[in-house]
């Protein structure tokens, strides 16, 4: 049963859909210092559809078992990660790579660690609902199910017309993938104390180390963090409107250098596992460093624990492991990428990085009630 409130609208979901959507009152209210995102012509953006998608992203009964939704792994108060090295699938599966943040996907340019086949958000959506090596949601054994229940649903009957209004039957499994890419979208991280001193000029927003580490940073033949990790998102795997479309970026970190022919694991290959070329063996894309202090642990498979560990590995140019099945020296993988060189970092050098990326960290993000659970508390009284 819906509660009041629950049919409602937001006055700032609508401000957003409207403005992304070119509609509306005129400016795009796009945070400051972003470019406008990219939306697809043929899923423009409204706010009921950005509604529809956020009821979806939390429904448990889109999983085979219903022991799991989008949110399970995708969690608001860990910035849209679940905290785990490996994400797990609703039967307990566990996929060979962590969920990364969903934060700012709106400009994302790639939508996997290793994957350069997934164009969009709306091909993203159907990934972890259809997979089934290893199942994730396993949407597809309930999908027929799930839409037919869809239709005399209380929230689903009002909900999915009102999205796709010229949809006569709108109840599909592509409009859930428009739905689920359209609230993803707005799930933007723009408030952390490094954008307040940044775009709103609040000098006090981070502190002296955060400034210093800053500096370190973005310093060009020093670390040079910023090759990979620049930009308004800290990553180099962005789009937007306007904007070239480069080729996708992967890099070989060196976190691995195993003996025999391959220098990485079976299942954390990298680009390798879809372009089979040699040279491709361990590179995985630079996720977003926005929230980075939420997000651990670290690298595609969570295998670095903390930031002080993540720094040592970039410090090093390559991760040592000194022994059992994974041993070798990372600075030594022949497929490393060349900015990882690795550089001189004192103790006082790596608080001060810590501060710095600890200064983008979005509280607002992981309270803003417009992107939690709306089958809980006011907006519904049951799931």
């Amino acid at each position: 049963m819906i509660r009041r409130g629950g049919l409602r609208m937001s006055a700032s979901m609508v401000c957003w859909a409207l403005a992304w959507a070119g509609s509306g009152t005129g400016v795009p209210r796009i945070p400051k210092g972003f470019p406008r995102p990219r939306i697809p012509a043929d899923n423009p953006l409204t706010a009921e559809k950005v509604r529809l998608g956020r009821y979806l992203f939390y429904d448990k009964r889109m999983s085979v078992n219903g022991a799991a939704s989008c949110a399970t792994c995708h969690r608001q108060e860990l910035a849209f990660t679940d905290g785990r090295d490996r994400a797990r699938g609703a039967t307990g599966e566990l996929h060979p790579r962590g969920a990364m943040t969903l934060a700012n996907v709106a400009w994302n340019r790639t939508f996997n660690w290793g994957d350069p086949s997934i164009h969009s958000l709306e091909e993203q959506a159907l990934k972890p609902m259809m997979s089934s090596n290893p199942i994730e949601l396993g949407f597809g054994a309930i999908e027929k199910r799930f839409l037919e229940a869809a239709r005399t649903d209380s929230v689903y009957r009002v909900f999915f017309p009102a999205a796709f209004p010229k949809d006569p039957k709108p109840w599909t499994t592509v409009n859930i993938a428009k739905a689920l890419a359209s609230f993803e979208r707005t799930i933007v991280s723009r408030g952390s104390a490094w954008d307040r001193f940044h775009f709103e000029g609040d000098e006090s927003a981070i502190s002296d180390a955060a400034k210093r580490g800053e500096a370190i940073f973005f310093l060009d033949g020093g670390p040079s963090c910023f090759r990979c990790h620049g930009g308004f998102n800290f990553s180099d795997s962005i789009a937007f409107e306007g904007g070239n479309a480069p080729p996708a970026h992967f890099h070989n970190t060196g976190l691995y250098n195993l003996a025999g022919e391959f220098s990485y694991p079976p299942g954390g290959r990298g680009l390798y596992e879809f372009s089979k070329r040699a040279e491709d063996v361990g590179r995985f894309k630079a996720p977003t460093l926005r929230n980075i202090a939420l997000t651990a642990p670290y690298m595609h498979d969570g295998s670095v624990a903390t930031l002080s560990e993540a720094l040592d590995h970039y410090a090093s140019g390559g991760r040592t492991i000194a022994g059992g099945p994974a041993a070798g020296v990372g600075h030594d993988n022949p497929q490393k990428d060349k900015l990882i060189h690795g550089f001189h970092m004192t103790a006082r050098n790596k608080a001060d990085l810590i501060a710095f990326l600890e200064a983008l960290t979005d509280q607002d993000l992981l309270r803003e009630a417009e992107l939690s659970d709306p089958w809980s508390g006011d907006e519904h009284s049951s799931h």
